[in-house]
């Protein structure tokens, strides 16, 4: 499938992918990046915790300036209680959102002391029960703290499943159901970070930089994005990276 100079501003639907071209799309990823990790900066299960809960909406970079003095000042649940809302917001209110995620850090370690003895829970159900927490911050939590086999379909995890025939769905829910089945088990929890990445430097919203996509030749995509003047081929690009 050719080149496009740009995306077609009225996208085709691309074709679900085979599901042996799902592992070897997955299989190029691993390869470019074998050890893939959050980009999160945390220390424990806690600090991951209240920086994905920080994450909403916001980058990960700028999460990671705020925790680095909020985190010196509050690492565990009993701290941040201490601290209250209004210690908390004045480490954070450089992200968005911060007034309510600093009443969200500031409940959901009260609850985690007065349901959990300040450890921060591995079930799911028990997990969402706490205040900031959804399924997507759920599914980071059992990933990447727990060991769990998840799938937290955010943004880039969702355009990725359509864009490429990955997993193509109409909600975040179906994407990851959908992930869930056509992804091997055994690849299942560093998928997780190979597409937040891939989407997040790769293939962008705006303008996805297939020419550097190592997992191209199995994309569904049908508007591939030709490459500027000077780049490098997906095979050069990864070494310089």
């Amino acid at each position: 499938m050719g080149l496009s100079a740009k995306p077609s501003a009225s996208a085709r639907k691309p074709r679900a992918m085979p599901l042996a071209d799902v592992r070897a799309f997955l299989e190029a990823l691993a390869k470019a990046n074998p050890t893939p990790r959050t980009e999160l900066e945390y220390a424990d299960p806690y600090t991951l915790l209240v920086a994905v809960v920080l994450s909403a909406q916001a980058t990960d970079v700028s999460v990671n300036r705020a925790t680095e003095t909020l985190f010196k000042e509050a690492a565990t649940p009993a701290a941040m209680v201490r601290l209250g809302v209004d210690g908390v917001a004045r480490h954070i209110r450089s992200i968005g959102l911060w007034q309510g995620k600093a009443r969200n850090v500031v409940a959901l370690s009260q609850l985690l002391l007065d349901r959990h003895d300040g450890q921060v829970p591995a079930e799911r159900e028990a997990l969402e029960a706490l205040p900031g927490v959804g399924r997507k911050t759920a599914n980071v939590m059992l990933n990447v703290a727990f060991d769990e086999p998840t799938m937290a379909v955010d943004t880039h995890i969702f355009r990725l499943g359509n864009r490429t025939g990955l997993a193509p769905g109409a909600t975040p829910r179906a994407v990851e159901d959908a992930l869930l089945r056509r992804i091997p088990r055994a690849m299942l929890r560093d998928a997780h970070h190979w597409l937040i990445l891939h989407g997040r430097y790769v293939c962008k919203a705006r303008r996805p930089e297939c020419w550097r996509c190592v997992a191209m030749p199995w994309c569904r995509y049908p508007d591939k994005v030709a490459s500027p003047a000077g780049a490098l081929p997906p095979e050069e690009a990864v070494q310089a990276t």
